[in-house]
């Protein structure tokens, strides 16, 4: 009897021990193990210098670094300097302990962190107020009675609509605002909310790391690498189209093990929150003239945002501005019409409970970018261990074989987007010395370039220190422990074919 009492709790006991890892536990982890690096690694610096290329016409500069101007940081006796962390720091310095304030209040509006977090915080609530007038839940129900027995096809269409964003204009942080409302839906479909991740942020990195026109990643590399800007638009279509095509596959094999067997989701336990939502599909769904207007807001609010991003070329602020405009709209629908019972201040509440679902993957965004501020930053004009690290890369690539340096070019932008995730940061920070040792590895700057954008894009689907990852992440609930058990498998099948395409470039002498 005492053997049958202790045995549920020792396997409730083992079970807790190999429980993966809070996300903000990983995150710390990482920044521990940044910090010893500071200790291991002498800090470097290069000299920076203007480059100057041509997109669609129009003359661009980009600072970037001199290649042949790294040296490594010595004190006034000639000794190396190592720039170590501590744990902690005063007068905005950076430390073991105080890495996630600094994280949190870095950058500007523009980008990580601050501004990222704000952009979060802004859709989040916008979109909750559009969850709170219910026209959301009984679109989707009616959605869902309409298109029985073809609800697969929601997968390769919003798959291809995403892949398709991201390779003609850099959509990323946008499949934020998407997956709020595409995940019930998934759910309620009968798959996960990791098919969501799947069909919109992972899909516009797939278009995003194949793209054959993104102003963001490839334009920005191949000015600096002094190619064509723009040029092997034919090969990057056709690969583009493959990748996507893999995507498609990869998600919808998933997607239907899933619908088969809800039991094998990695997110069975948090998809709960979204089943908790589900409605009786045998009542009578609400629909009238507010519900038609409130979805005609949102879809008018996305496509005026796409024309901005394309046109005009909005970032953060301006997109933060036009959805937080489409929720002020939608309240003023929702009490008119008085939806769900609405009220202003309803409305008021629905805003700052969208923005407390952000609350979470908004601290990961900011303890992610105090981990590149551990290592220095991301500065060229300063003395930092990723300068060490970007020089000692670059050292070793130029030793190797031809075939062998593209390849290991493609390996190095992969682990070096693990500290710079932003695409134009990233080929600022590494063309400018990829492109030269491309040219005495024997390696076409193209397949440099090539080497770049697949590396640049595709570990943007499992590294904690992306942004729109942690964002994406967050709103469906989902771990990031959890993600990775289920991602591992298609980031190395990304990988296998991603290595074959840069290899066969090289081989066929892509330039």
């Amino acid at each position: 009897m005492s053997h049958t009492q202790t045995q549920p709790m020792e396997t409730a006991t083992e079970t807790k021990r190999w429980q993966m890892p809070d996300t903000f536990i990983i995150i710390f982890v990482v920044g521990i193990l940044a910090t010893l690096l500071t200790y291991l690694i002498p800090a470097g610096q290069f000299d920076s210098q203007q480059v100057s290329y041509l997109v669609d016409g129009a003359e661009k500069t980009r600072s970037v670094i001199d290649p042949n101007s790294f040296a490594y940081a010595t004190d006034d006796n000639g000794n190396l300097v190592y720039n170590t962390v501590g744990l902690f720091a005063s007068g905005g310095g950076i430390g073991l302990m105080n890495f996630p304030f600094e994280g949190l209040v870095s950058g500007s509006k523009w980008g990580s962190a601050i501004g990222v977090i704000m952009f979060m915080l802004v859709i989040g609530g916008a979109f909750g107020v559009v969850m709170r007038t219910g026209t959301i839940d009984n679109g989707i129900l009616r959605l869902i009675d309409k298109t029985k027995g073809s609800e697969a096809l929601f997968i390769p269409v919003l798959f291809l609509l995403f892949s398709l964003g991201g390779a003609v204009f850099g959509m990323g942080e946008e499949a934020v605002a998407f997956a709020i409302i595409i995940a019930p839906l998934m759910v309620r479909l009968g798959y996960d909310s990791i098919t969501t991740v799947m069909v919109t942020y992972v899909a516009t990195q797939i278009g995003f790391g194949t793209s054959w026109m993104n102003p963001f990643s490839v334009a920005v590399a191949q000015g600096i690498a002094g190619v064509p800007v723009l040029s092997g638009m034919t090969f990057r279509m056709v690969m583009w189209a493959g990748f996507t095509l893999v995507g498609i596959a990869f998600t919808m094999m998933y997607a239907s093990r899933i619908k088969a067997n809800p039991e094998l989701s990695f997110t069975r336990r948090s998809d709960a929150f979204f089943r908790q939502q589900e409605l009786n599909e045998q009542q009578n769904t609400r629909w009238n003239l507010g519900d038609t207007l409130v979805i005609l807001t949102v879809i008018a609010a996305t496509i005026w945002v796409i024309w901005g991003v394309v046109v005009h070329a909005w970032y953060i602020p301006e997109i933060a501005s036009q959805f937080f405009t489409m929720g002020f709209i939608v309240a003023i629908i929702g009490t008119f019409f008085r939806l769900n019972g609405m009220t202003l201040n309803d409305a008021a509440s629905a805003f700052k409970e969208g923005a407390a679902i952000m609350l979470a993957p908004a601290l990961l965004v900011g303890c992610a970018k105090g981990v590149l501020l551990i290592l220095g930053g991301g500065s060229t004009e300063e003395a930092s261990v990723l300068n060490s690290i970007l020089n000692s890369a670059g050292s070793l690539i130029s030793g190797l074989p031809d075939v062998g340096a593209a390849w290991l070019m493609y390996v190095f932008q992969s682990v070096f987007n693990f500290f710079v995730t932003s695409g134009s940061g990233q080929a600022a920070l590494t063309m400018p010395l990829m492109a030269p040792l491309a040219d005495i590895a024997g390696v076409t700057r193209q397949v440099a370039v090539l080497a770049f954008q697949l590396g640049d894009g595709f570990t943007n689907v499992i590294v904690p220190t992306s942004a729109s990852l942690m964002a994406t992440l967050g709103v469906c609930r989902i771990d990031w422990g959890d993600w990775a058990k289920f991602c591992w498998r298609f980031m190395l099948l990304l990988f296998v074919i991603a290595s074959v395409v840069v290899v066969g470039a090289h081989v066929m002498g892509f330039a």
